[in-house]
């Protein structure tokens, strides 16, 4: 067995081949190679007689031999079986295509004691007597590929082996091969951007490329909303690859689902693309002032009757005072229909005005407030508060007593004490219980409560219990401590 190996066939059509090579039979050797002749001009074996080639085109032809296919011819009987190969295996058709077939095959069982040589590959158009050989000479391939084919063509094909010895018997395949031209459904490739609402303004022009595939070239179909294209305002061209939608100028009649059908035979293909046709929408109906208090006003409208063929995206609401009359945006893209305007000036008049936006932009024109806003200014009244006095009487206490304290003769020392009263109290000092104010060497001092004995240059003498008292209307309070004159040691 060998191995497969493709070839393609030379290019020509069913009718390029001449009638005397078709005649040719492949039964006999390629080559220059004569029948065998037996020792002194006897007849060779299997009963052939060896003759002149000019006295056989003399005689007349055999009309069985002429009606008979030409092609591979049973083997010669002069030749040993075992001399010429078997028939090709497994005759199939590989593809078929508009313009082209290709056939394969397996080699053949026996090969042959004088080996392979190659195949010879011929067809036969449908009605026909006579087998064109697609090779002049073997070729040592198991598939061919035969090319320029014209769609419609029927015919069969048959392979044979070939050796030294001769061409064996063909395999011939008994199906019949047709060139049809190929069918490719048909698909439509709709654009990104037309995959969603497609938005045109009135007035702009639309124009649909919408490419599709399809072999042969298929028939395309617009639809507009179901019913079929307005010839007057729509023209459609459709190419080879595409169709194209035009409208010069485009009207809100134009809006809504445009279908293109592309048919080829039985099958077809469907596209939908939505197309809106927009413009800027009417004003309000009405607007009224419905409050003004403080530096506020407070107004309703209601919604335009024409929204220009889509949603509305809100509201614009402008103010003038009447002394400049120029015009400023205080709300934009407002949705509800009432708002409330503040920041007003005291003492200013104003008017009021709303605008309707969609994608187009604002209406060209606006609902205006027939009356003014007047921001007057109230009269402000002071309302003070009942004040209630609180008493900050207190009878006097020591927050800070006096502490013990221990001196060293002829240095001055102070004791010291904080008291809180109110209203101011009196201050007292004492020693060992008797008042000593009016003595020079006592000094007392008292501010913002703080109060202070000063004892100059003591002496063991001044050594006691000290005493500071506060009165006051609301009472008493009094501390004391000791105070220790340490006499100075003597030598």
């Amino acid at each position: 067995m060998t191995e497969k190996a493709t070839s393609e066939a030379p290019a020509c059509g069913l009718e390029e081949t001449t009638s005397e090579s078709a005649h040719v039979p492949l039964t006999e050797p390629f080559g220059d190679t004569a029948a065998p002749q037996a020792p002194g001009g006897e007849q060779a074996p299997g009963g052939q007689q060896a003759s002149d080639p000019q006295e056989s085109a003399r005689q007349p032809p055999d009309p069985a031999a002429s009606a008979a296919p030409a092609g591979p011819a049973a083997t010669d009987p002069a030749l040993p079986r075992e001399d010429v190969p078997s028939a090709p295996l497994l005759l199939a058709v590989e593809d078929v295509s508009d313009s082209s077939v290709t056939v394969s095959w397996e080699p053949p069982e026996r090969l042959g004691r004088l080996g392979l040589q190659g195949y010879v590959l011929e067809l036969r158009r449908e009605g026909a007597l006579d087998w064109v050989p697609v090779n002049a000479r073997p070729m040592m391939v198991t598939q061919q590929t035969l090319r320029n084919l014209a769609v419609g063509d029927k015919f069969f094909v048959r392979v044979a082996a070939v050796s030294s010895a001769g061409a064996g018997p063909p395999a011939v395949l008994e199906r019949l091969i047709h060139i049809q031209e190929t069918i490719e459904a048909p698909k439509i490739r709709v654009p990104r951007h037309l995959r969603q609402t497609y938005i045109r303004q009135v007035g702009e022009s639309i124009n649909l490329q919408i490419p599709f595939q399809g072999n042969p070239k298929p028939q395309a179909l617009w639809t507009h909303n179901g019913h079929a294209l307005d010839s007057q305002r729509v023209s459609v061209r459709t190419g080879d690859q595409d169709s194209i939608l035009f409208i010069r100028s485009a009207q809100r009649s134009d809006s809504g689902c445009y279908e293109l059908t592309v048919q080829l035979k039985d099958l077809e293909a469907k596209a939908a693309i939505n197309i809106l046709v927009i413009e800027k929408p009417g004003p309000p109906r009405s607007i009224r002032l419905l409050d003004v208090w403080n530096c506020n006003a407070t107004l309703e409208w209601t919604p335009p009757q024409d929204t220009g063929n889509t949603e509305l995206l809100g509201y614009t609401v402008q103010k003038a005072d009447k002394k400049t009359g120029q015009w400023f945006t205080v709300l934009e893209r407002c949705h509800p229909t009432s708002c409330t305007v503040s920041d007003l000036i005291v003492g200013n008049s104003y008017s009021f005005r709303v605008f309707s936006e969609n994608l187009c932009g604002l209406s060209a024109s606006a609902a205006v407030t027939k009356e003014l806003a007047h921001i007057v200014k109230t009269d402000i009244v002071a309302k003070p508060k009942s004040f209630v006095e609180r008493d900050f009487s207190e009878a006097p206490s020591f927050t800070q007593p006096l502490a013990d304290h221990t001196s060293t003769p002829g240095y001055s020392t102070q004791l010291s004490c904080s008291v809180r009263a109110s209203p101011k109290p009196k201050i007292i000092w004492m020693k060992n219980k008797m008042d000593i104010q009016g003595d020079p060497k006592y000094r007392a001092l008292s501010e913002q409560g703080v109060c202070t004995l000063e004892i100059r240059k003591p002496s063991p003498f001044d050594s006691g219990v000290y005493t500071c008292k506060a009165i006051n209307v609301l009472g008493e309070a009094s501390v004391d401590c000791r105070l220790e004159v340490k006499a100075s040691a003597t030598h």
